[in-house]
């Protein structure tokens, strides 16, 4: 990231030179003679032999400004073409900008307003299950940084020391309520409050500096949370059980600690729903024939998808979801299959074969293979709010694959989440539903009973609703 932001930078001076030479063609021969144009004379007689200069002078008149004109176009052309070939996908969508029916002269925005407080929510469950929930991918937080995090009702002020290890504690000191992520700063493994200085290990939370006083006290602490650093992300652990130590872990993908797969991108989006309604979408093996059968390129919006413009190609899907049993009874597996069929025939080199791993309540791997060989999604669902969810996914792919393959998995998999989104962010949640005898009825129901071991008898229930949003 650094690197691509030097090179941003020195593309642009770049053309400001070019722009500043063509401006400087365009002024009086007296204003140009100048010692520094004499000098700049002598370094390009200098260099006018060589086969280079040569070339150029032979090709291009570098005393008209339509010269220096073609070549900012071509700067800003290699520019563009560096975007689409060489940096990873970022596609972010907030709340209010996709998933909602507008009507009349409402935007997207205030139907997202509309919806959340005419919504009928339903008996939800409780709103933060217990387990592995990621704060934030690993390359968001440098060194010796500070964030501030909202989530599973919690603030938090998540950090990196000086040794590159990351923290979480309770981002409000103890001492007079300032928060340490807005003006506070990194000394060794500790996070100094803005206010005052104190300073707090992120181990433990314990205080181990107060710089006007060698007295300690003993209740000077803050809450830290258990953390863990794996597969490109930092993750938390929550339970609603005081002191519950974790008793399952995420397994670690070595490919990506290695470096073997490289990083291709990445999705962000906002979804107005229950945790639970996200990832029991991999044991509903009926709704990929209704709402991601319709061409890619037929958008997300499920009232148009199925024009008959795009109808001479369709995804086709199969899938099977299971639970594991112990000790991974933490995880469901979803095997699925999907094959692109144009103008009625099977387009063999897009099949993908899959293997979703749900890893506890909020982790889901994805694991592909295809024509350019093995590679991963992962994918975070993390609660900021208790009917708010943020939703990362990555790719990863191998070193060697062009990081256009990898923008074009990733942004094919934002565009089927996105038509997932427009039912999650409008329906409600029924604790009772109406299941019929059938096995695609039958897998939700086995979802619903796997998914409930995240909750326990302290896990925070919805107490009321939200009447605005706050953009």
């Amino acid at each position: 990231m650094a690197l691509y932001a030097y090179w941003k930078k020195s593309v642009i001076g770049f053309l400001l030179c070019i722009l500043t030479f063509a401006v400087t063609k365009c002024v009086s021969q007296k204003v140009l003679e100048v010692p520094l144009l004499e000098v700049g004379n002598l370094w390009y007689k200098s260099f006018s032999t060589s086969s280079i200069i040569s070339f150029f002078s032979t090709f291009l008149d570098f005393y008209s400004i339509y010269t220096y004109i073609c070549l900012t176009a071509v700067c800003v052309a290699m520019y563009y073409l560096y975007q689409l070939f060489c940096v990873p996908l970022n596609r972010i969508r907030i709340l209010g900008d996709i998933g909602y029916v507008t009507e009349g002269k409402f935007s997207m925005k205030d139907m997202a307003n509309i919806v959340q407080k005419s919504r009928m929510v339903g008996e939800v469950p409780p709103v933060y299950p217990n387990g592995w929930f990621g704060l934030t991918e690993s390359f968001q937080l440098k060194k010796s940084e500070t964030k501030n995090i909202q989530v599973l009702g919690l603030q938090l002020a998540l950090f990196r020391d000086e040794f590159g290890e990351a923290h979480a504690v309770d981002t409000y000191c103890p001492h007079l309520g300032a928060n340490f992520a807005a003006g506070g700063r990194v000394v060794g493994d500790c996070i100094e409050c803005p206010f005052h200085g104190w300073q707090f290990r992120g181990s433990d939370g314990k205080c181990t500096k107060i710089p006007y006083s060698e007295n300690i006290p003993e209740m000077a602490k803050v809450k830290s949370y258990i953390t863990k650093e794996m597969n490109g992300w930092i993750y938390i652990w929550h339970h609603a059980e005081e002191g519950t130590e974790p008793y399952w872990m995420p397994p670690e993908i070595e490919e990506i600690q290695s470096g073997k797969w490289a990083y291709g991108g990445r999705s962000e989006h906002y979804v107005n729903a229950h945790i639970e309604e996200v990832p029991e979408n991999g044991a509903d093996v009926q709704h990929l024939y209704n709402v991601h059968t319709p061409f890619m390129t037929a958008g997300i919006d499920l009232r148009h998808m199925w024009s008959t413009v795009w109808s001479f190609a369709s995804h086709v899907w199969s899938a099977k979801w299971e639970a594991q049993k112990a000790p991974n009874e933490h995880i469901g597996v979803l095997n699925l299959t999907h094959k692109l069929r144009m103008f009625g025939k099977t387009i063999t080199p897009i099949n993908l074969d899959v293997q979703a791993n749900q890893i506890g309540p909020a982790i889901v791997y994805l694991e592909l293979n295809s024509i350019f060989g093995r590679g991963i999604f992962t994918h975070s669902i993390t609660p900021v709010e208790p009917l708010v969810q943020k939703v990362v996914h990555n790719v990863y792919l191998d070193w060697k694959v062009p990081t256009i393959i990898a923008k074009c998995l990733m942004a094919a998999e934002a565009i089927q989440v996105e038509r997932d989104i427009m039912i999650w962010n409008n329906k409600r949640y029924l604790n009772k539903p109406l299941f019929v005898k059938s096995a695609e009825d039958s897998l939700l129901s086995k979802h619903r009973r796997w998914y409930s071991q995240f909750y326990s008898e302290h896990s925070p229930r919805l107490k009321f609703q939200k009447d605005t949003l706050e953009w």
